[in-house]
Order: C-alpha cells, then structure tokens, then sequence
C-alpha cells in the first residue's frame, strides 16, 4: 500500500526516550545490587525510583498500543507483522514487570540479601527483553511510524503521556529523558511541550531533578 501523503513524522525523539530506558534499566540493576542487607531507607529510595520508571514505560507503552498500532495495522499491509511483533513484546515486558513488582515490594520491605538477589535477577531479566524490544522497535518500526502516521498522529503519543502522568512523576520523566540527550535533541523535545509546561520545567522540574538524581544515584 503506498504511504499517505503528509508531513514527514520525527520519529528521533522516540529514540530519545529509548536511550533513557536502556540507561535506567541498567542503573537500576547495579544500584540495587549495592545496597547492603538492612539498608531499607536506601531500599525505599530506589523503589519509589523504580516506581517512576514502571510509570513511565507503562504510559509509554500504553500510549503505542492504543494510538500507534491501530492505525498503523489498518495501513502496512504486508508489514502487519511488524505491528503485531511488537505487540507481542509488550505482552512480554509487561510480563517481567509483573515479576519485578512482587520481587521490589519483598526486598523494599527487609532490604534482604535474598530478596535483593532475587530483585537484581527480576531486573536484568526485565532489561533483556526490553532492550531486545526497543532495539526492534526502532530497526523496523520507527520507519514504518514515519512513513504511514501522521504529524498529529505521532504528536498524539506526547499528549497521551502527559494526559495520563501525574505532574511531579512527569517532571521526572522529562529530567530522565533529556539526561543524555544532545542540544538539538533537548531542543526537540522541550518544543513539542505546551509553553507553560516548558516554563515549569526549566523554574521547577530541572532543578528538582538534579537533587532528586544525585539521591538516586548515591
């Protein structure tokens, strides 16, 4: 089927946040396996962490399945199984962070050495399966998006987030987006955001970001 016409969709900020998910998966991970057994004010710290992140990459993935593969399925023909794979490995993540809630809930209690084991293992199972998703997803994916969605289509996947995050846990979100991120990218993403939420960040959320990660980070 051939594409419909209008203006070339920039799927690069979806990158973006792909780039934030990897890194936090990562650090979660070599966090937790430093904390020492007991330490349950650490323990509590990483987990309200953790439940940021989990927010974040439900909404993410909650704004794609219902605003992104819809359309797209109606309009790639022979690509469909594109779509569908990737819906597939959202059923998988959402699998493995199924286990991860039960695994930070236990070692968030005791701050166990067993538990924090276990936890660890809950969250590098959980990074492999979405690190394998996100690096499919913007291989085969990214350019189907651009091709067949439109400008607001694609737009429609900011505003769901915003829509559906609470305001301080956005706040969060946007500091882990735009850690990494370069000038132009930084650029890119803080245009695509209301004026008055852009003025908030840079009054409010930067800075309340930058303590809130040092405490993360330790």
């Amino acid at each position: 089927m051939t594409a419909i016409a209008h203006e070339t969709v920039n799927t690069h900020e979806m990158v973006v946040v792909h780039r934030a998910l990897r890194r936090e998966t990562r650090l979660l991970a070599e966090l937790v396996a430093a904390v020492a057994p007991g330490d349950t004010a650490r323990a509590r710290v990483l987990a309200d962490h953790f439940r940021d992140y989990r927010l974040g990459l439900h909404n993410h993935h909650n704004g794609e399945d219902e605003l992104l593969w819809p359309p797209l399925l109606a309009r790639v023909d022979l690509d469909a199984e594109v779509v569908l794979r990737m819906e597939a490995q959202h059923e998988r993540v959402a699998a493995t962070l199924g286990r991860l809630d039960a695994a930070m809930a236990a070692w968030e209690e005791t701050a166990g050495a067993d538990e924090r084991d276990a936890l660890v293992a809950a969250l590098v199972e959980h990074r492999t399966v979405l690190v394998e998703h996100l690096d499919d997803e913007e291989d085969t994916l990214l350019p189907l998006a651009a091709r067949h969605l439109s400008v607001q289509e694609w737009k429609a996947l900011g505003e769901h987030l915003v829509a559906n995050t609470p305001k301080l846990t956005l706040l969060t979100l946007f500091g882990l987006v735009l850690e990494d991120a370069d000038a132009g990218e930084r650029t890119m993403i803080l245009a695509g955001l209301p004026w008055p939420v852009r003025m908030i960040w840079h009054a409010v959320g930067r800075p309340r970001y930058a303590r809130r990660i040092r405490r993360v980070r330790g």
